[in-house]
């Protein structure tokens, strides 16, 4: 059993005119043999991007990769030929495949973008690329995590291609309960607010605990409430 707390500001840190961008993993330059991934999760950045700018179009291959938009608004266009908007209470994901191309631009001139992306490997390689979303406001707003992306098996708002991986969202009330599940591993960030976790303490807005078979833990909002992302993989 092990808990590791990671804070914010800790983080690799990519910042430039258009892009405010902190990974909670190895990414691009940004590399430390000791921190590429946690169970199944590669990659979990925490991005900010100004109006009017974004990722113009570049390809991915085998990786499942789910977004989730904290605020504002972002277009999204593929060569599957998707082409919308995703914006907060939309679960999306993008499975690569056998090789996808795609752009995430600011869908506003005026206002930022906030959210974070998160990869995980798929359990079959070579699949033919795809798209899917789906609206989870309602059962956000019913409280506790709610089950935004997962294996076929999992009842998930929109199905990755991981069996052995799930993302649990929740936007809590000001001292509202949730519970962590048991998992092999799980990746407990705060995306916004704070919360108390039980065998780890205070987790502020960033911080994130990596739990390592530590069983089905209790979370509490704190004072402001909190939006959190939990990552269960084997």
């Amino acid at each position: 059993m092990a808990i590791d707390v990671r804070r914010a500001g800790d983080r690799f840190h990519t910042r430039i005119d258009w892009l405010d961008s902190w990974h909670s993993f190895s990414f691009g330059h940004h590399y430390d043999p000791a921190n590429t991934h946690h169970g199944l999760l590669l990659v979990s950045n925490d991005d900010r991007v100004a109006p009017g700018t974004g990722f113009t179009t570049h390809s991915h291959r085998d990786m499942e990769i789910v977004t989730w938009v904290l605020e504002g608004a972002l277009a999204h266009r593929d060569t599957t030929g998707t082409d919308g908007v995703i914006r907060p209470g939309l679960a999306q994901r993008m499975s690569a495949g056998t090789g996808i191309a795609h752009s995430e631009m600011n869908a506003s001139e005026d206002d930022e973008v906030h959210f974070v992306q998160m990869w995980v490997p798929p359990d079959t390689e070579g699949i033919d690329p795809s798209y899917e979303q789906s609206d989870v406001t309602a059962e956000l707003e019913q409280g506790g995590l709610v089950t935004v992306a997962g294996g076929p098996e999992r009842d998930a708002a929109v199905t990755i291609h991981q069996r052995d991986a799930a993302l649990l969202a929740g936007r809590l009330g000001p001292g509202d309960d949730a519970r962590v599940p048991d998992s092999p591993h799980a990746h407990v960030f705060v995306a916004r607010g704070a919360a108390d976790l039980e065998g780890a303490g205070r987790l502020e807005e960033g911080d994130a605990a990596r739990l390592t078979a530590a069983g089905e833990l209790g979370l509490t909002a704190a004072d402001d409430g909190a939006e959190i992302l939990v990552w269960t993989t084997a």
